[in-house]
């Protein structure tokens, strides 16, 4: 927490947010306590917003990132880091639409290493064919024109809406 206020920019404050929660290293419960009985921070504001998607699941920049563009466009909160289960055990989801079934992965660099595409391509098909739409955004993209791919995901809310009424 005295680090993220003290962080020699906004993007740094965020990741040392970030991090220990996604590593499994703080509580998230824990953090919101702790934050919320905090009485002076010189990024309140951010901090704030920063802490609460993070309590709620967003585990990376990228997941904060695409949370306030959800914002910015009118979207709906998501559910975030959602469990599914498949043929291998479980799947967990960056974001998903639950009420209309669209599902939505925000892809960090790790995600074009190694054997990563496969288990993702496994993944995607899974959710797939439990009729769920599924809109892949590489954070590099979301970073470089966030808008081309945010047009996508109002464009597949709408369709997947449509649908579901």
């Amino acid at each position: 927490m005295h680090a993220a206020q003290w962080a020699h920019s906004d993007r740094a404050a965020a990741l040392l947010v970030c991090l220990p929660v996604q590593q499994r290293l703080v509580d998230p419960g824990r953090l919101l306590a702790v934050w919320e009985a905090t009485i002076y921070s010189p990024r309140r504001a951010l901090l704030d917003s920063v802490i609460r998607d993070v309590c709620d699941g967003a585990h990376s920049l990228g997941e904060l990132d695409f949370a306030r563009h959800c914002r910015e466009r009118g979207l709906p909160e998501p559910d975030r880091q959602v469990v599914r289960r498949g043929p291998g055990g479980r799947i967990y989801l960056d974001v998903e639409f639950t009420e209309v079934g669209l599902v939505v992965e925000i892809d960090g660099g790790h995600h074009a290493q190694a054997l990563n595409p496969v288990w993702d391509a496994l993944r995607q098909n899974e959710v797939t064919l439990d009729r769920r739409t599924v809109i892949r955004i590489p954070v590099l993209g979301l970073r470089l024109t966030p808008d081309a791919f945010m047009d996508q995901v109002v464009r597949a809310h709408e369709l997947a809406r449509a649908r579901a009424a």
